[in-house]
């Protein structure tokens, strides 16, 4: 992704070049085909910047169904919502504008606060990029522009060239003078290819050749039974891409409805389920269902929603009272808690004032004593 403003500044400091204060690769989610292990740095306990790290892991299944095991900077591997966004717009400034070099402001977008002409960073140059972190905050401390004298003429040092093919596409981080280092990280997210760091050499060349950003996809989510995908079948699918979720009639969604391609090359959430109605295994008593009681009969084909509760009404064992027992309709399967008789045919036509639905319900008191 390129960034033709970035380009012009950068351009216009060839001896000064933007200078960051994190790194996407290093510092931030990493894609790379290997494991996430090998390329995210190990938690730096105590000197986290006085922010709070997440929980630690060492793969998704440490996180639970909502969380993932992602690159958190100086957090290392820990249990981070992708969905989740750090404040944006920010307030305005009259020292510095602000703007996002990502699709949007969730986990690991990247923001770019530049010093206005006459401001300047404590470091000298005019500008930085901040990462959004898992606890919904950008990295790194406010950044202080302050007002910046004219400076003293002074001689150059020599410089490796950065061609604008390289400043257009990476985040660079350090200076190009001779005898010093510098680290890329792709502005777009995606993954790099060749070495993160290069040296400049005294012959003003450099140690190693400049990588190259390889493009993130995700591919397309697997199908979900009883549903069907909402957007344009494709074969792979570009970062900041919705996809969106529905089932087909008589099921239910379990699970998120909009899924987002991260630059991670992952979706935000597992797809969803779609989960079948319960038939509700009762047809001479009441049952109650969203505080109402019922009869089976009256409810459209006598089955409720997956998730549903459904109440049923078991007699005392040794009282003429009653006392309900709820159950949950899951994915098709409602079963009857263990103390409930379906009544008979003659005691449901003869004496259906008699019904355990339609007794006395027992005091409290009496249901905790079985």
């Amino acid at each position: 992704m390129s960034h033709p403003q970035m380009v012009a500044g950068l351009a216009s400091r060839m001896d000064c070049p933007l200078l960051l204060l994190f790194l996407l690769c290093a510092l931030t989610v990493c894609v790379t085909p290997q494991p996430i292990a090998e390329s995210c740095p190990e938690r730096l306990v105590g000197d986290e910047r006085k922010r709070t790290c997440p929980r630690p892991c060492k793969t998704d299944q440490d996180c639970g169904s909502k969380r993932q095991c992602l690159c958190d900077g100086q957090c290392g591997l820990s249990c981070v919502a992708p969905g989740r966004t750090c404040p944006w717009p920010l307030p305005p400034r009259e020292d510095a504008t602000a703007r996002l070099l990502s699709p949007t402001h969730s986990f690991s977008a990247l923001l770019e606060v530049r010093c206005k002409p006459g401001f300047a960073l404590p470091s000298g140059l005019d500008a930085t990029i901040r990462r959004c972190q898992g606890d919904r905050q950008w990295s790194g401390d406010e950044p202080i522009c302050t007002e910046s004298a004219l400076p003293e003429p002074t001689i150059s040092s020599p410089t490796c060239l950065l061609p604008q093919e390289v400043t257009s596409a990476f985040a660079i981080e350090g200076t190009a003078a001779v005898g010093a280092a510098i680290r890329y990280s792709c502005l777009s997210g995606a993954d790099i290819v060749g070495s993160s760091e290069n040296y400049c050499l005294e012959n003003q060349t450099w140690q190693y050749p400049h990588p190259i950003c390889k493009k993130v996809y995700c591919e397309p989510p697997p199908k979900v039974l009883q549903g069907y995908v909402v957007a344009v079948q494709k074969t792979e699918y570009e970062v900041g891409f919705d996809i969106h979720f529905l089932c087909k009639k008589n099921f239910r969604l379990d699970g998120p409805q909009k899924v987002t391609c991260l630059s991670n090359g992952n979706w935000s959430a597992a797809p969803p389920s779609c989960r079948a109605r319960c038939l509700i295994p009762a047809e001479r008593s009441r049952v109650m269902i969203d505080g109402v009681k019922r009869w089976p009969f009256d409810i459209t084909d006598a089955m409720v929603p997956h998730g549903e509760n459904v109440t049923f009404f078991c007699k005392h064992p040794r009282k003429q009272c009653g006392f309900g027992a709820a159950q949950t309709c899951f994915d098709g399967e409602l079963q009857p808690p263990a103390c409930y008789l379906e009544p008979t045919w003659l005691q449901y036509k003869l004496f259906p004032h008699r019904l355990v639905s339609e007794i006395e319900a027992c005091a409290d008191g009496d249901v905790e004593t079985f």
